[in-house]
């Protein structure tokens, strides 16, 4: 089984994002056939460090393509600033054979980069 852990940094500020929502899904259904629907199989808060860990059922990530979804328009909310993007979702896929993913955000009221991690 495969991990997802994630951290956001606000580059407007130079600080991690702290108290966002993210939430990870897979595409497809539980039996692994491929219907074209994404599934929920996990969701967590970015701690005061911008980090989360996106600790699944067991078995529920497996290879194949995942989203997360950063819920980034309470955060900037919160801190009075207008935002282009109140939420931010990255498709990426999971490899056969790989452990685990660090998928960071990048983020700003107008503008986000994300990379993989390690």
């Amino acid at each position: 089984m495969s991990g997802v852990s994630t951290h956001i940094l606000d580059t407007s500020i130079g600080r991690p994002a702290a108290g966002v929502a993210v939430s990870l899904e897979a595409f497809g259904s539980p039996s692994g056939d491929w219907r074209g629907m994404w599934r929920l199989v996990a969701e967590a808060i970015t701690d005061a460090d911008g980090r989360c860990r996106l600790n699944p059922q067991k078995d529920a990530i497996k290879p194949g393509i995942h989203r997360l979804t950063f819920i980034t328009g309470p955060y900037f909310a919160a801190r009075k600033q207008a935002t282009l993007y109140p939420e931010v979702s990255i498709t990426f896929t999971i490899a056969e054979g790989e452990a685990n993913y660090h998928i960071p955000l990048l983020v700003n009221p107008f503008g986000y980069t994300t990379y993989r991690g390690s």
